[in-house]
């Protein structure tokens, strides 16, 4: 392997590292599945089918990381899914 390829597999690693934020999404008895799939397609970009199944995950095992990427992305979205009722944290 050459040094350029070798600087370049070390670039790819840190930024992958740099890229392990997650929003963590957690159940709650308040909150309906409608509303949960419908706040997940706007703030997070899901498409109808992933968000029902991160709706049913999180029901089910009690949380499931919903987004992950840099944190100045997931600050906003975190936020508006708090504005929104839901529980969720970045981690």
């Amino acid at each position: 392997m050459s040094v350029k390829e070798k600087i370049w597999e070390e670039l790819l690693l840190e930024e992958e590292a740099l890229n392990k934020n997650e929003i963590i999404l957690f159940n709650d008895e308040v909150n309906t599945f409608d509303h949960v799939i419908d706040t997940l397609v706007k703030v997070c970009d899901h498409a109808p089918e992933q968000a029902e199944q991160c709706a049913l995950i999180v029901h089910y095992k009690g949380k499931c990381t919903v987004k992950t990427g840099d944190y100045n992305d997931l600050e906003p979205r975190c936020s508006k899914l708090l504005q929104a009722g839901l529980s969720a944290e970045i981690v």
